[in-house]
């Protein structure tokens, strides 16, 4: 598909959602100016070699009755330049499920749309897949609640580890570089950046660390940056001493962040040795996301 066909199935499922949700406490379109550029740039009859200047995003609010009581459900969504080629950005977030569960929910969402809906449309996919799911994370919910109110009244939240593997089209930018390697030493966050065509960054530590990185990064000039993968890792299990059984540091696979560069190569040395990413990744225990990357199986 061209960025014009990808636009043009972009635009309709909007249109489509605005017919279906016209009011403002359904659908809130969080950048208008994103959506009028991408209706401009499906109008224009010039062509379509680069993608749109800026991505759609947007605001699906349901409230749901699960367990007797009225749920508000908030899907936010973010279009890739090649989505429905591939899958839009979906976070949903619901007051009734702690941050554990909302990320099992998530994960199970994306594990959802990965098997059913790559290469179409899907946003109405994922709502209804949350409508007809919510009540079973709900129901987790309402029954490990009267266990935690006999814990010690220390009232902690959960603690999630998290891992995310970041995509972007490119990262040349030496102020964007200097960024990631100062923000992930200021979280506390371990992991690499592989600067060059593609760009890739991991960072892995506390879950609301990880988010406040990715909060900060896709805010920056793109031309296109998505989470290719994520993992979390919920650290509430206990063993027989009580103990958590899992610390945040047990779980990394980095020492410390750095920039990892390999084998620069091309016309303006942007261009990485695949096979010493592959290397690297091995390493390290988590070459598997070679092949989530660049669908290929790493040697």
């Amino acid at each position: 598909m061209s960025y014009l066909e990808w636009a043009e199935s972009q635009l309709a499922e909007i249109e489509l959602l605005t017919s279906m949700f016209p009011t403002l406490d359904e659908l809130e379109l969080t950048d208008q100016l994103a959506l009028a550029e991408l209706r401009d740039y499906v109008e224009s009859s010039a062509s379509a070699d680069s993608p749109p200047p800026s991505r759609p995003q947007f605001l699906i609010k349901q409230k749901l009755d699960c367990a007797n009581t009225e749920t508000e459900v908030i899907l936010s969504c973010a279009y890739p330049s090649e989505y429905p080629s591939v899958l839009p950005e979906i976070t949903v977030r619901c007051s009734s499920l702690s941050r554990a569960q909302q990320t099992e929910l998530q994960t199970h969402l994306n594990a959802y749309l990965t098997e059913n809906c790559q290469g179409e449309v899907c946003v109405l996919s994922a709502v209804d897949w949350v409508k007809d799911n919510l009540q079973v994370f709900i129901n987790k919910s309402l029954f490990t609640a009267p266990v935690s109110k006999k814990e010690p009244a220390s009232s902690q939240p959960q603690e999630v580890f998290s891992r995310l593997w970041i995509y972007s089209h490119h990262i040349y930018n030496k102020s964007k570089r200097k960024n990631i390697l100062e923000w992930s030493k200021e979280l506390c966050l371990s992991g690499f950046s592989m600067p060059g065509k593609p760009g890739i960054v991991c960072v892995e530590g506390p879950q609301s660390a990880c988010e406040e990185f990715w909060s900060r990064v896709k805010v920056l000039t793109w031309k296109k940056i998505m989470i290719r993968h994520r993992e979390d890792i919920p650290l509430d299990r206990q063993g027989e001493d009580s103990r958590t059984v899992e610390s945040i540091d047990s779980l990394r696979k980095f020492t410390g962040f750095e920039e990892a560069m390999f084998d620069p190569h091309g016309n303006r040395g942007n261009h990485m040795d695949l096979g010493q990413l592959y290397q690297f990744l091995n390493e390290k225990g988590c070459c598997d996301v070679f092949q989530i990357y660049f669908g290929i199986e790493g040697r």
